[in-house]
């Protein structure tokens, strides 16, 4: 499959880095010269210095026999203008946008044949729904879905007084009382597959895959107290903020928010009446003891700048607030933040990234393809969610008697309306949905693949 990229930004070479490194052909547009010389050498792509929207640069870069366009620059007019052009010199191209301006949303929603879009992202829009995934479920770390929500991975770690430290996985169903699998662990910056004999150790995280209704109580018998979200702290007044400030106000939810820019403090009020938006620095301890940091059920740190997020982050934690959310624009080194008490971390590139990937997948319509990707473990592993068909490999076969590939683990079965943490008796039928999950990405098509 041919793509071309526009703009080698964050997105832009994360997506170009991911594609090529699952063997697509990439084409990258960009007018920074030394930028897109940079990422092509890393990822192997073929560049074009220019304007993404311009049609003789799109020609040059062969838009016009490609069989998708990302157009992720910082720009929403040109990633709009670029799709429409580009979908003018070939009508069988697939398009996708990154428009990242909330006042566009709904002549987006509604005009997308009009601007010749397939699939439109925005990343910040993607970041507060994860957010507030997070806050309607405390307690883990991060949270993904499979199964029309049925089945989840959810990320928690492995703390000093953790009732987990020191345990073997085939201990585990006997401390948490349910049926749970632990699908993956990070520890030293490194994901890892575990098996049986594994001991979980602090500072551990560890993925874990449960049918939705066992989630409440592997938190309960892992005394993780939660409670429900009353009041939230944001700090920053970015995009991110703007749309979970208005989506946790219409669930009643009382919201602050902080931001150092009076213009843009104006403008968060008169868009959002039902929000306290303060002016003033959100690493001002005073201010944020004002504004409630103290009794507040979570905050939310999303200024511009990692290092204030995190800075602020650390603050709410020794300041005992329940829930700490942390926005990184740049997770490259999760080696430093992991060490540090940050509570979830959400990078908006990395989410749209995932989503776009996850179309790109889709596009292949092989037979056995996957329905949904997840990134966890710090992108170091997959989540795949495949459905099972009448040529999927043995079907109606004990697991047992199946090998695997071992970069492989099978964690859930979906049939109907149930989930199930699959054994060796278990099998799985056309019309099934299941999860697997891997750490050698970019191999893994269709669902037959993960045979040996």
């Amino acid at each position: 499959m041919n793509i071309v990229i526009a703009g080698s930004g964050k997105v832009g070479t994360t997506l170009a880095l991911r594609l090529s490194s699952e063997g697509y052909d990439i084409t990258l547009i960009d007018n920074n010269h030394h930028v897109l010389q940079e990422v092509c050498e890393q990822c192997d792509a073929m560049g074009v210095q220019g304007n993404c929207a311009s049609m003789p640069v799109l020609l040059q870069s062969g838009v016009q026999e490609a069989d998708l366009l990302i157009a992720a620059t910082h720009d929403d007019e040109v990633n709009l203008l670029c799709c429409t052009t580009a979908h003018g010199i070939n009508p069988k191209l697939h398009t996708i946008a990154r428009i990242r301006n909330p006042e566009y949303s709904q002549q987006i929603h509604e005009l997308k044949h009009v601007f010749a879009l397939s699939l439109a992202v925005n990343p910040e829009k993607q970041a507060a729904k994860e957010i507030e995934r997070l806050l309607r479920f405390p307690g883990f770390l991060r949270r993904e879905t499979f199964a029309k929500g049925r089945t989840a991975i959810v990320e928690l770690r492995v703390d000093e007084d953790s009732k987990l430290r020191g345990v073997s996985l085939m201990q585990l169903n006997s401390i948490v009382k349910c049926r749970v699998l632990v699908c993956a662990v990070l520890r030293g910056g490194n994901a890892l597959i575990p098996r049986g004999h594994f001991v979980l150790e602090e500072g551990d995280r560890i993925y874990v895959t449960a049918p939705t209704e066992n989630l409440s109580i592997l938190l309960k018998n892992l005394d993780i107290v939660t409670r429900r979200v009353r009041k939230v702290l944001l700090c920053g007044g970015g995009g991110v903020s703007h749309y979970l400030a208005e989506s946790l106000t219409q669930s009643g939810i009382s919201v602050s928010l902080i931001e150092r820019n009076y213009d843009r403090c104006v403008q968060l009020a008169t868009m959002l009446p039902d929000v306290s938006v303060v002016h003033g620095d959100a690493t001002d301890q005073n201010l944020l003891e004002s504004q409630g940091l103290s009794d507040c059920d979570a905050l939310v740190t999303m200024t511009g700048l990692d290092e204030l997020n995190m800075i602020i982050s650390l603050y709410g934690t020794t300041k005992a607030v329940p829930q700490v959310i942390t926005k990184l624009g740049r997770v490259e080194n999760r080696s430093i933040s992991d060490e540090l008490a940050l509570g979830s971390v959400i990078c908006p590139r990395e989410l749209c990234c995932d989503d776009i990937v996850r179309y790109v997948r889709a596009m292949e319509k092989q037979s056995g393809s996957a329905i949904s990707v997840h990134s966890i473990a710090d992108s170091q592993v997959e989540a795949i969610e495949f459905a099972v068909g009448e040529d999927t490999l043995h079907c109606n076969e004990t697991l047992k008697t199946i090998k695997l590939r071992s970069d492989v683990l099978l964690t859930s079965i979906t049939r109907g309306s149930t989930s199930q943490i699959p054994n060796g008796d278990s099998s799985f039928h056309a019309g099934d949905t299941i999860v697997v999950v891997t750490n050698g990405r970019g191999k893994l098509r269709q669902l037959n693949d993960i045979f040996a």
